[in-house]
């Protein structure tokens, strides 16, 4: 924990009981990372735009077998963060009365515009403690997507052992399940 503040954690079959009852609604602007309920990032024209550019990017090189999903929830076992993007295994009807895990997810991506610690802190740890293979940042205000791989969890502060950075003019490489896709230009997921 990052405050002195009395916090009371959750779990996340609590948070999922406080949906059930109707005591938080889809229009609660929160969501569960690592046991505390915090209020999810406003999205701003850039930032609704630079999210559907990269899945236009990303969707058009997905093999049968995998789908994406954009500001879903991603059960972990201490939080449900709903990033930005996620490359999902399976259709989409295999999700029908649960969300995806971490070992159902190949990639999981946030846009981050006015300001990336929350992406690069909480976010970034609670991907690599639950062993999401690589998460992005698609970083608006760097003009640049950050790419974390390899998650390593043991010593405490869980990380990613291979962090890249793409500047705006490079491509980047889609790595599905250990299977080059393709690369996609930065630029194309800039607003």
């Amino acid at each position: 924990m990052y405050t002195s503040e009395p916090l009371f954690p959750l779990t996340v079959d609590q948070y999922h009981e406080l949906i059930r009852s109707g005591k938080l609604t889809e229009a609660d602007p929160v969501e569960l990372l690592e046991g505390i309920l915090v209020f999810k990032m406003p999205k701003n024209a850039p930032h609704a735009t630079s999210n559907a550019l990269a899945r236009r990017e990303i969707e058009s090189k997905l093999p049968a077998g995998w789908h994406y999903r954009s500001q879903e929830p991603i059960t972990l076992t201490d939080g449900e963060p709903e990033p930005d993007g996620a490359v999902v295994r399976g259709r989409i009807e295999d999700y029908a009365s649960r969300h995806p895990g971490p070992a159902e997810v190949a990639l999981l991506i946030e846009v981050a515009d006015s300001s990336p610690d929350r992406d690069r802190g909480i976010k970034l740890r609670s991907y690599a403690r639950a062993g999401v293979s690589e998460y992005w940042i698609v970083n608006l205000s760097e003009r640049r997507v950050e790419t974390y791989a390899d998650p390593d969890s043991a010593g405490g502060f869980p990380s990613y052992r291979r962090a890249l950075l793409f500047p705006a003019g490079s491509l980047v490489p889609l790595v599905i399940a250990g299977h080059r896709l393709g690369e996609l230009a930065v630029a194309q997921m800039l607003a």
